[in-house]
């Protein structure tokens, strides 16, 4: 992750230097997680210091003098078909240990969006976004992984039961966080309006199980 995000910052910085001066957009991708503790995050809300080391590059983005940045933050799971990010490993661990498992009682939430309705949002941001806002990209707010857990079970005939966080791996870290978030504003102020299927009902489309 840290190589990943020194790249990143070289790559913002090798384009901010040419875009610098010219007022044109500047669109970056960065992340939900860890805006905010025991409560919905907004839009408003600002990542603390170090949360993440992709934040440099975000940083760097937004000191561009004259640039129109603005900041795209997906929530963990973007889903759809083809995708190969948490869900796909979610699944491919539970066929790996015969369980559809989830960490405590999975009450845990986690917001959620399709590909292609993530998409629609970077195009209203590289039209419309003022300089220094953040949009959120999220259809469901809070998806609690137990209810994940059950669907990927069904599909796969497999118990589902609650399990360690070890028994997920590098996962695991991740899986127990609750983190619902909002998209009120991105949807106020844009028009941004998801049309795709949530992250339930994509799963049950059965598309991460072929």
């Amino acid at each position: 992750m840290e190589d990943a995000a020194r790249a990143d910052l070289a790559a913002v910085r090798a384009m901010g230097a040419e875009l610098e001066g010219t007022g044109k957009p500047f669109v970056i991708a960065s992340g939900v997680v860890g805006l905010a503790v025991g409560r919905t995050a907004t839009e408003e809300d600002q990542p603390a210091d170090g949360v993440h080391p992709r934040m440099a590059g975000v940083q760097a983005a937004l000191a561009l003098r004259d640039v129109r940045t603005s900041i795209v933050r997906l929530p963990p799971t973007v889903h759809g078909d083809g995708d190969h990010g948490f869900m796909s490993v979610l699944v491919g661990i539970a066929r790996d240990t015969g369980v559809s498992g989830y960490i405590g009682d999975g009450a845990n939430r986690w917001p959620a969006v399709h590909v292609k309705d993530a998409a629609s949002a970077f195009r209203l941001a590289l039209e419309q976004a003022p300089a220094g806002t953040a949009l959120h990209p999220v259809d469901d707010e809070g998806v609690p992984i137990r209810e994940v857990a059950k669907v990927i079970g069904r599909h796969l005939e497999l118990p589902v039961e609650a399990r360690p966080a070890e028994h997920f791996g590098w996962l695991g870290r991740f899986l127990a966080l609750d983190a619902p978030v909002s998209s009120a504003l991105t949807r106020e102020r844009f028009g941004w309006a998801p049309t795709q299927p949530g992250l339930l009902e994509d799963l049950e489309e059965g598309h991460y199980f072929r």
